[in-house]
């Protein structure tokens, strides 16, 4: 493990990051290395890294969504090409 030392952090940062810290019933510095974690993409809880979180996210909302049927490629077309002046 690795201190790290954070100066002059807002004190509106601060404060939220406390309120969450308080919600979850964890420490200060506990809340501070999930946000960190959660920041640069690994993540305690799923033990997976970068990659592997981003391909399980869009498994997830493909699961959540469930299957897609048609093409859309003329409806893309449609929206792209649209002149009207409110797009």
């Amino acid at each position: 493990m690795v201190d790290i030392l954070i100066r002059d952090v807002d004190k509106n940062t601060a404060r939220r990051l406390k309120e969450k810290a308080k919600a979850k019933g964890v420490s200060l510095s506990e809340a501070a290395r999930e946000a960190l974690a959660a920041y640069v993409g690994t993540s305690k809880e799923s033990g997976r890294t970068g990659k592997e979180e981003a391909w399980a996210a869009a498994d997830a909302f493909r699961k959540k969504i469930g299957k897609v049927s048609g093409d859309s490629t003329q409806i893309i077309r449609e929206w792209r090409d649209n002149d009207e002046p409110y797009r």
